[in-house]
């Protein structure tokens, strides 16, 4: 056999694995075919093949394990269990590029699905291989690398930390800094999630200069850089009041509050979320963000979407109204409370009514004014009807009694609490009687109203318990009208008046 047939079986072979790798690599990427690939036992023959002496292959390979991890969990675990991450690892040191990014690629696929997994991942010094990585002067290894950290980052505050302690947020904060706007957007995405779980961990990003540079990014026309950047100074503020100083301190706004108008809806909803998280710290805060015109511009935002995307935008105009009187008066100055009531009637999830059920309470518990502009809104029968709907949630349930009742206990507006003496549980009945109560003694014109409405009859239906708090407020109210008057609109006084005429003889 001569030397040329000899080298021959050599590059056949190379070539055989070459095409095995590349059309396991391109079967992976469709998912029908994964279910196959597994049974016919793929896991342990592209192992060895990671350690090929073909570069080529062997990224291919580390491709192919990357797409299978990416699919399901089972296979992530395939992966831990072949052994495969600590020799990923070690030939991250000293691979070319093209490696390093298949290799991290297999990092991020097998951490995305599990705190367990990413810990796998920390226990093979995957994590301090990554961070090496993003040493490198390819972008597009910063890039895998950053996802992978990303991914592994995000399950809890422990794997967080341990991509704190291999030193990679100063890394992260220079690759904001890059012109490639693919690493920006990952590198902002990788502290957003490492700044999520515990105020330490947000103060660590903070220490390493991120909030300045994450500001300078918040007009960038990259729509997808600014969702990202929104949601890691939303991260960054949402710990602590120092926290969110810093990023206000920042001055991101108003030209933040000017984004509510970009025309990506993510981009729209990361903003109101971040604005949500300054405002519920303190009233202060909030009158910063409020002295931008962000309630005007939220109350447009929320009527021109629906959904999830209306959730931070609810919640914010219920912090801000929390605070103090003033700042729930801005609110309905802004014809928040209509907007909130369009929320209420149009949105099905329960979650997203609960919400808006929350923030009403927050806007109508402060004054009778308030009280006012929550019940001519028409919201006291449709917070009522959720309380009592056995379709709603516990939570919708309870969060709307609380708005009901916080609302009535300062309601002086009799022609919306008129329909509330029909058909209301007693726990309710109560504080509407109770307003009454306050009202009609002092207002001569509302109880003549209260008479030729039927609420008097009305009134005199409702069967209390002898000495419970709601027979002294009807008490109370009777007590301010003519014996004469209460005596013709109590029930059966007509039988009686019919009755004294069977026996009346007349002269």
């Amino acid at each position: 056999m001569s030397q040329r047939q000899i080298i021959q079986v050599f590059e056949q072979f190379q070539k055989s694995r070459l095409q095995f790798v590349q059309t396991v690599a391109d079967l992976a990427a469709r998912p029908q075919n994964i279910e196959f690939l597994q049974n016919a036992g793929v896991m342990p023959m592209l192992r060895p093949l990671l350690l090929d002496v073909v570069p080529g292959i062997q990224q291919t390979a580390a491709l192919a394990l990357g797409r299978l991890a990416d699919h399901s969990d089972d296979l992530a675990q395939a992966v831990v269990k072949e052994d495969i991450l600590p020799q990923l690892v070690h030939s991250l040191t000293f691979q070319n590029r093209f490696y390093k990014k298949a290799a991290a690629f297999v990092l991020r696929a097998v951490a995305k699905h599990s705190p367990e997994l990413s810990q796998e991942v920390v226990a093979c010094g995957g994590v301090d291989a990554l961070v090496l990585c993003l040493e490198e002067f390819d972008p597009g290894v910063k890039e895998a690398a950053a996802w992978a950290l990303g991914y592994i980052a995000r399950h809890n505050a422990s794997l967080s930390q341990s991509v704190l302690d291999a030193g990679a947020v100063p890394l992260l904060v220079l690759s904001l800094q890059e012109p490639e706007m693919a690493l920006k957007r990952i590198a902002a995405s990788t502290l957003s999630d490492i700044c999520k779980h515990t105020p330490e961990l947000a103060e660590s990003v903070v220490d390493n200069g991120a909030i300045a540079h994450l500001a300078q990014m918040i007009l960038n026309p990259d729509a997808k850089l600014k969702r990202q950047v929104f949601s890691a100074l939303s991260q960054i503020s949402k710990h602590s009041v120092s926290l969110a100083e810093m990023v206000i301190e920042a001055e991101i706004f108003p030209a933040a509050v000017a984004c509510l108008n970009d025309p990506d809806e993510y981009v729209r909803k990361n903003v109101t979320t971040l604005m949500r998280e300054v405002v519920k710290h303190s009233a202060e805060l909030a009158q910063v963000i409020v002295n931008c015109g962000a309630v005007g511009a939220v109350v447009d935002y929320l009527g021109n979407c629906h959904g999830n995307l209306r959730l931070p935008g609810i919640m914010m105009l219920g912090y801000v109204a929390a605070h103090s009187e003033n700042l729930a008066m801005a609110v309905i100055l802004s014809k928040g409370v209509p907007q909130l009531a369009l929320c209420l009637s149009e949105e099905r999830e329960p979650h997203i009514k609960a919400a808006t059920a929350w923030s009403i309470g927050q806007i109508g518990h402060h004054t009778p004014e308030h009280a006012k502009a929550v019940a001519t809104s028409d919201l006291l029968a449709k917070l009522l009807e959720l309380y009592m709907d056995s379709g709603s949630s516990e939570d919708l349930q309870a969060k709307s009694k609380k708005a009901l009742k916080s609302v009535l206990q300062k309601c002086t507006y009799l022609p919306s609490l008129e329909p509330l003496l029909y058909d209301v549980p007693s726990n309710i009945l109560r504080h509407v009687v109770c307003q009454f109560s306050k009202v009609l003694p002092h207002d001569s014109k509302a109880r003549r109203l209260f008479v030729t409405s039927g609420g008097l009859k009305k009134l005199q239906e409702i069967k209390a318990e002898p000495g419970s708090p709601l027979q002294e407020h009807i008490n109370a109210i009777t007590s301010c009208f003519p014996e004469e008057i209460v005596r013709y609109y109590s029930p059966g006084y007509s039988e009686v008046l019919l009755e004294r005429l069977e026996f009346y003889q007349p002269a």
